[in-house]
């Protein structure tokens, strides 16, 4: 069985409290593994050209304050 297999059938077993918590704890390691990928995709430069895209539509106004 691979390991991500196992999980799922370790946690249709969770009764409601403990998949909560479960789910709360995922929830938050998502979003703070997504903030570390945002901040090695910026510092690596991976983000430059989005960022220059979009600074150059501002400068050409075609934004719109929001």
């Amino acid at each position: 069985m691979r390991k991500v297999e196992a999980l799922e059938k370790q946690i249709e077993h969770l009764d409601d409290e403990p998949f909560a918590e479960f789910r709360a704890w995922f929830i938050e390691y998502e979003h703070a593994r997504w903030d570390r990928q945002i901040e090695v995709d910026s510092s690596t430069g991976k983000l430059d050209s989005i960022i220059d895209e979009a600074l150059a539509e501002h400068r050409s106004g075609k934004t719109k304050p929001l």
